[in-house]
């Protein structure tokens, strides 16, 4: 399918608070896309709709926990009732963590995987009731690089993102009597975004995203791309999707090599109490688009800096 995102396509977009949602809405935006914006927190919410509306877009913000089931079913509702369909379901809430699987409680391995990997079942299931009845529409699920690799310290998240990636090649699998509808995966690397300030962290040490860290409207685009003329699959980010490779051509070399690279680039020296990030309550303070580590990354390099 080819499409142009014009005034006539409706757009919802979860996880677009912040990060590569709130990107993803201003592009969608600046390309006259009417759009629903689902998040925790209606009041960031409302700041990122405004931000659409400037653009000239039609705006209408649901807010939605999307690992809770009957939340999606009122968001694909809401879209439906307000814009008349669903063109583009982008899957894009996440939450993240640090900390050995030992260190990582119960309650938040299973947040992860009821936000990261059954949100966007719950997703799914809620934009595909609307594609059936319209015979066409394009599933954009926002995995990661981790669906494809693995390293320490992360294991919720690459546990819902490597179940996600199964998911969705069943889900296209199934769809081959719909060829109007299209199942996406957008595989980020390492992205500048406030989701590694808003993760839990349980390693008792600071932490910081693995380098280098890359523009997360790259993603954006990606998945406007995608939505426009779709691929079942597409990364952002070359270096990290390298390992793809290595680890499928030498995991027993991959695994041990990455364990020390991680621990040693990820892991700082600092102290750092355990705590929940934002995983059951939403952070209003940090909502942008970007986490400030590129930022970061250029004043470590630079002299004096």
């Amino acid at each position: 399918m080819t499409a142009t995102v014009t005034d006539t396509v409706t757009v919802v977009i979860t996880g677009a608070s912040s990060g590569i949602g709130r990107a993803t809405a201003r592009l969608f935006a600046a390309d006259g896309a009417r759009l629903v914006l689902a998040g925790r927190d209606a009041r960031t919410l409302e700041t990122v709709a405004a931000e659409c509306r400037g653009r000239g877009a039609a705006v209408i913000v649901v807010p939605t926990d999307v690992g809770i089931e009957d939340d999606v079913d009122r968001l694909a509702d809401a879209a439906v009732r307000t814009f008349g369909g669903i063109d583009v379901w982008v899957g894009n809430a996440s939450l993240y963590s640090f900390g050995t699987f030992e260190q990582t409680p119960s309650e938040v391995f299973d947040r992860i995987i009821d936000v990261n990997l059954l949100g966007q079942v719950y997703g799914a299931r809620a934009a595909l009731r609307v594609f059936r009845t319209q015979g066409r529409g394009v599933l954009v699920s926002v995995a990661s690089v981790y669906s494809r690799i693995t390293s320490p310290l992360v294991g919720p998240y690459v546990t819902s993102k490597f179940g996600l990636l199964g998911f969705l090649e069943v889900l296209r699998m199934e769809l081959r009597d719909a060829p109007g509808i299209h199942v996406c995966a957008v595989l980020p690397a390492t992205i500048d975004t406030p989701i590694h300030q808003h993760a839990a962290n349980y390693t008792g040490h600071s932490v910081r995203p693995l380098p280098p860290v890359t523009d997360p409207v790259r993603v954006a685009r990606a998945i406007v791309r995608v939505s426009r003329r779709p691929r079942r699959l597409v990364q952002v980010g070359r270096i990290q999707s390298a390992f793809v490779y290595a680890r499928a051509l030498a995991p027993a070399v991959y695994e041990p090599v990455v364990a020390r690279a991680y621990r040693t680039l990820a892991v700082k020296k600092g102290s750092a109490a355990a705590a929940p990030g934002n995983l059951f309550e939403p952070d209003r303070t940090l909502t942008g688009v970007t986490g400030g580590w590129r930022l970061l990354s250029w004043l470590r390099r630079t002299p004096g800096g």
